[in-house]
């Protein structure tokens, strides 16, 4: 019996060993799959971008930028990258050449893009805007008397990219600025809902069809 008694105790101790390990690789897996919360800071480093558009390439990039380096622009561009199936995108002024390029890249994959400015600037010297819609993507225009001055990205419906970064140049490299990255659902859907709103109310077909009513009573009036 006390042999007996011995190895039911071993067994016992075995299957709780077994278990802790278990319960301690959940944990892990719990806690490597926590909800993204990033905040980037700008101004930022100036580093060769190449190897984000061409990660694969064994092509050694020549600029004289550092290379390896990793920056608060190198994490918004995997961040705007790493979309699969959609990329909502609502900004104020948009003119820096690599954001374009990386949704260029992602309109060649497939992603559906959306994009959606202020009227003014999106017709200024250096806009990306005319590239975007050159290249077949959906971009709209917001049609109020005042700015549509919103900075934020929805990325596959999930991960939202916000803050006071404009898309350009200057405010990547000179400017205070700042972004956030989060996959926290009730901070998410309201800027889906918003954007949902604004690409709705700008849709030229509405506003063909509005100019063209009120046209028309003109002319019966007349």
């Amino acid at each position: 019996m006390s042999t007996v008694w011995t190895l039911k105790v071993l067994g016992l101790g075995v299957a709780l060993s077994l278990s802790l390990e278990l319960l301690g690789w959940l944990f892990g897996r719990l806690r490597n799959g926590k909800t993204r919360n990033e905040v980037l800071f700008f101004p930022s480093k100036v580093a060769c971008v190449e190897h984000i558009f061409s990660p694969t390439s064994p092509r050694f990039c020549s600029c004289s930028l550092p290379h390896g380096v990793e920056t608060s622009f190198s994490h918004l561009l995997r961040s705007v990258m790493s979309a699969s199936t959609s990329l909502d995108l609502c900004v104020f002024s948009f003119s820096n050449t690599d954001l374009c390029r990386a949704v260029l890249a992602l309109h060649r994959r497939g992603v559906t893009i959306r994009v959606l400015t202020d009227k003014n600037y999106s017709a200024i010297t250096g806009s990306q805007i005319g590239v975007l819609r050159k290249a077949g993507i959906c971009a709209r225009w917001h049609r109020s008397c005042v700015h549509m001055h919103h900075k934020f990205v929805v990325v596959d419906g999930r991960l939202l990219i916000t803050g006071s970064l404009n898309w350009t140049l200057t405010a990547v490299q000179n400017n205070m600025e700042n972004i956030l990255i989060t996959e926290e659902p009730d901070l998410v859907k309201p800027f889906i809902k918003e954007f949902h709103r604004l690409w709705e109310g700008n849709d030229p077909a509405q506003y063909h069809n509005s100019v063209s009513l009120h046209e028309d009573r003109f002319t019966t009036v007349k």
